[in-house]
């Protein structure tokens, strides 16, 4: 026996410690089991199912204008049209076009071509006929686009007597809407008048060119006076159309006025600046006027 050791159970000696304990003996540890990796090559979690949209019924693209080129001007339509509406739309946006050609280059070249032809030489009546066939064009596409208002009326509410129109405040504003109107067609002849007579100090009775040119300028307001004058009628039937259209041909007084104030103010010219002026203040106020007595003619309050 060994110093330091005592005898085992059975008769062995059991080794002791450095400092004589009895070693402790410490189970092993548990063995460490990790979780599987995941199959390679599979995704966790499963992807959609390819080739098959997650939405059962996508939704379908709304109809889309036709494109536009350089140089052409397309009205945007309301949004809340529905399809007849906007298919009669954009024919008479289409028809439009070959109108304005017919009328801008016809009525220069009618009046032109007789001015040259009785000042200077026969040939200017050539050039007359010419102007006659490109107007006869204009006219016959204007025809055409009276027949598409025509059919656009009869699926527009607007165009017809209002539901309204047996209140008193309804007929109030129709009538107002009509005197307004009025007032526009005797702005609209004014505006025909000053430019001809203007067209003295311009010289354009002496020169062919310049009297086309000022033929055309002064068939621009004559021909808003002839539009707003049929919609006096639709206005003292109560038709709200009416009131639109007139809004619609002030706004293009308001921004000739615009122009003249502006060129005014630029010249340092005092009668531009004030004729301008008032007419920007009438027109203003018209187009108000026009709009709260469209909704007054529908039944709409405010």
């Amino acid at each position: 026996m060994y110093p330091g050791q005592q005898p085992g159970p059975y008769g062995q000696q059991q080794p002791t410690g450095p400092y004589g304990q009895q070693p402790q003996y410490q189970q092993p540890y548990p063995p460490q089991y990790q979780q599987p990796y995941p199959p390679q090559g599979y995704p966790q979690q499963p992807y959609p199912p390819q080739g098959y949209p997650q939405q059962p019924y996508p939704p379908q693209p709304s109809p889309q204008p036709p494109a536009q080129h350089v140089g052409e001007g397309r009205m945007r339509l309301d949004p809340n049209l529905s399809p007849a509406q906007r298919d009669l739309a954009l024919k008479i946006q289409a028809k439009s076009k070959p109108m304005a050609y017919g009328m801008v280059l016809g009525i220069p070249l009618t009046f032109g071509g007789v001015h040259y032809g009785i000042t200077r030489q026969p040939l200017g009546f050539l050039a007359a006929l010419a102007g006659l066939g490109l107007l006869a064009f204009g006219v016959f596409s204007l025809l055409q686009m009276q027949a598409l208002k025509r059919q656009l009326r009869l699926v527009t509410a607007d165009a017809w007597r209002s539901p309204a129109a047996h209140l008193p405040g309804a007929r109030k504003a129709a009538t107002q809407a009509a005197y307004l109107n009025g007032l526009l067609v005797l702005l609209s002849l004014a505006a025909t008048g000053y430019l001809l007579y203007k067209g003295v100090g311009w010289g354009a009775y002496g020169n062919s060119l310049g009297f086309g040119a000022l033929s055309l300028g002064a068939a621009l307001p004559f021909g808003m006076a002839l539009a707003a004058a049929t919609t006096i009628p639709q206005l003292l039937q109560v038709i709200p159309a009416g009131a639109k259209v007139g809004r619609s041909l002030y706004s293009i007084i308001f921004v000739l006025a615009t122009t003249v104030t502006g060129e005014g103010i630029k010249g340092g010219s005092v009668g531009p600046v004030v004729a301008g002026g008032s007419t920007l203040l009438i027109c203003g106020g018209a187009m108000s006027l026009l709009g709260k007595a469209a909704k007054r003619m529908r039944g709409e309050t405010g």
